[in-house]
Formats: structure tokens, C-alpha cells, sequence
């Protein structure tokens, strides 16, 4: 079978018919075909079809299989791609979101599968397409990039990408805290997300918007840059303003806590979803800081305690007004708290369309912006 691959079948052919002593006469008057058929066969010019594998089986006693398998091998070491071009596009294909980035925009299409090898190279900063890209820019880690999914480790390279173009002040801790305020009194309408970019920008933290790979369910990320650069990245994946304002906080608050600098990142996952089960500790308090800014957990506990069951929107509308914020954030927080998904969806106003507008962007077919 190794030889199949290097010789036609009419080799095979040629030495069953001597072991026999038949001529190639011989053999076309047993099968019953002309002698310029054998003659092609044996000289590599003529294909063994499926009726020709029979008669041959017949004749030779073989069997067809024997001949068809000779053939289909012969065939394919005529074609097979010296350089494993299909090989080495499957490997690209099977490793990275390569559709999805194309189309994107992330990586430029290439009929050349060396170059575009070239350019996944590129992109995430690796030697070979096995390696794995790490995002760390500190010298230890304290944990592997390898638990990342390559469509998150895409996303989060796309967005440090986007915010190293960004020229920005030097981080102040006391001023983001200080900013907090200024954030609170944003929660008044969907509107007033578009201030969000100038008031990070002003403490040091570069804030970038880029939309998730499918099946990522990315919301956000808290990453570092090299001296001591902070960057906050949100994918609006769930357009809603109370994700919108949760999932803020939760990433203002790993940058306060200094959360992932050993890393260089801390990815944040479906952070609202209803069945999160054990969580890291950075996590737990980040999620706390939110819900908090979101709306004041114990004015929450106790509108809770003074009207359940009765959760009426008229109570939840009055509450909200009470705060002094949107109703969508008080319906955010409680259909959380009381694991109810499914009421107060029509105050979830959407607020992507607003803040696209204020800061880089990437995704939702829109161009980078500054």
C-alpha cells in the first residue's frame, strides 16, 4: 500500500500479469475489453473505473477492492498539496475565530494561507500557530491565559489594541474615587451615559467599547497596560441601562482594587446571569460595589421587606423616583434579587446607541471612533 502511493496501479498490473505469464492480449481477451485499454492502464494514461476494478478482480482473482484502492490512492498522491496548504488553513480555522474576525475587520483576508498566517501571528503577538497568546504584560502570572477561550483572548487583544491609540493622563486613584460621585448622578436618565468616556478619561482610565465574539458572553474587562495604565473595556453585550451601569461599576472597582495587574487583565463573563454559583473573591467584590451604586442595597432590602409580593410598577416607578434614579436600575436589581427575569423588561430602556457616540468603538458595523 505504501508503493500505491508512488506508482500507478498498471505497475501492480503489470507484475500480476507476468507472475501468470499472460500478455496484455491475453488479459483484454479474458476481460473481454480491447488491448488499447489494458495497454493505457499499465502506461498510467488510462483511470481503473469501478466496471474495470470487477473485471480485473475476476480475472486476477483479487477482487475489485484491491484495484479501486490502488486507483484512489494513486490519484490522491498526484494532487496531494506538497506544502499542506488545506492542512495548515484547517489548523488556522480550528484554532482561531478566523471568520469572525475577517469579517470583523480584525484580520485582512488572504487567499495566501502564509500570509494569513502571518497575520494571526501578528495579531496576537505568538511565534507559531500553536503557541498560545498570552495577554500578561507583567514578568509572573498568577494564572494561564489557557483559561481563556480564544474568541475572549481575540476580544481582549482587540481592545488593548484600541486603547494603546488612545493618548491619556496618568492614573489617579483619588480622582476615580472622587469620580464616583459624578457617576452617580448620571443614573437620572439612559442620556447621560455619554459623559461616561470624559469622566474616566479625566482620572486616567482609558475606556474602550468593543462588541463580543459570538458566543463569547463577554460584558466587560478590567485590563492593565505596562505603567500602571488602566483600561476598562465593555462589549454592551445585554443593551440595557441597568447592565450598562452594573457592569460599569464592577469594572471601576477592579481598577480601584487593583484587581488582575499580576495578570494583566480580569475577564468578566455573563456577570449578571442568574446562576453564577461560586465566584472568586475580586468578583464578589466588585459584584457588592455594583449592586450598591446600581441602587443602595439596604433602601432596596427594605422596599422589598415593606411591599412584597406586591411589586406593583407604580410602587417600583415611585421608589426609583425617590432615589433619584432610572426605574430600569431599581427593575435590574430586582428581578436579580428576587430571581424574577421575567417582570419590569419594559423600564430595561437600551442605551448602546448613546454611548457608541462618546467613546472608540469597535462592532456593531460601525467604524473605529475617537
Amino acid at each position: 500500500m505504501t508503493a500505491a502511493e508512488i506508482f500507478a496501479p498498471g505497475e501492480f498490473l503489470k507484475e500480476e500479469m507476468e507472475a501468470r505469464g499472460w500478455s496484455q492480449v491475453e488479459l483484454a481477451e479474458i476481460m473481454g475489453r480491447p488491448t488499447k485499454l489494458v495497454n493505457e492502464i499499465i502506461a498510467g494514461k488510462k483511470a481503473i473505473t469501478p466496471e474495470t476494478a470487477i473485471q480485473l478482480g475476476d480475472a486476477l482473482g483479487t477482487g475489485p477492492e484491491l484495484w479501486m484502492n490502488l486507483e484512489g490512492q494513486y490519484q490522491l498522491s498526484k494532487v496531494q498539496s506538497r506544502d499542506n496548504v488545506v492542512s495548515r488553513r484547517a489548523a488556522l480555522y480550528e484554532r482561531f475565530p478566523v471568520r469572525e474576525m475577517i469579517k470583523r475587520g480584525w484580520i485582512e483576508a488572504s487567499e495566501s494561507v502564509e500570509v494569513l498566517e502571518h497575520r494571526f501571528l501578528s495579531f496576537f503577538g505568538i511565534q507559531s500557530i500553536d503557541s498560545v497568546p498570552s495577554f500578561a504584560h507583567a514578568a509572573k502570572k498568577s494564572a494561564p491565559d489557557s483559561e481563556v477561550s480564544m474568541p475572549q483572548l481575540a476580544w481582549l487583544f482587540k481592545a488593548r489594541a484600541l486603547s494603546s491609540q488612545l493618548a491619556f493622563k496618568k492614573y489617579d486613584k483619588a480622582k476615580l474615587i472622587a469620580a464616583l460621585e459624578s457617576l452617580s448622578n448620571l443614573r437620572t436618565a439612559p442620556e447621560e451615559v455619554r459623559h461616561v468616556p470624559k469622566i474616566l478619561a479625566e482620572c486616567g482610565v482609558r475606556y474602550v467599547l468593543v462588541e463580543a465574539l459570538a458566543g463569547s458572553k463577554i460584558d466587560g474587562a478590567c485590563f492593565w497596560l505596562p505603567n500602571n495604565q488602566p483600561v476598562i473595556a465593555m462589549s454592551l453585550r445585554l443593551d440595557r441601562i441597568d447592565n450598562f451601569w452594573f457592569v460599569l461599576r464592577h469594572e471601576v472597582e477592579h481598577v480601584l482594587q487593583g484587581h488582575g495587574q499580576s495578570v494583566g487583565y480580569v475577564l468578566d463573563q455573563d456577570i449578571e446571569g442568574p446562576h453564577q454559583g461560586e465566584i472568586a473573591v475580586e468578583e464578589k467584590i466588585a459584584n457588592e460595589a455594583a449592586a450598591e451604586f446600581c441602587v443602595p442595597q439596604a433602601q432596596l432590602n427594605d422596599f422589598i421587606g415593606r411591599v412584597a409580593p406586591y411589586f406593583y410598577d407604580e410602587r417600583v416607578v415611585l421608589f426609583a423616583r425617590r432615589l433619584g434614579i432610572h426605574t430600569g436600575l431599581v427593575a435590574g436589581q430586582l428581578r436579580k434579587k428576587l430571581g424574577r427575569y421575567d417582570r419590569w423588561s419594559a423600564h430595561l430602556v437600551k442605551v448602546r446607541h448613546l454611548v457608541v457616540k462618546a467613546a472608540p468603538v469597535d462592532g456593531w458595523g460601525m467604524f473605529e471612533s475617537s
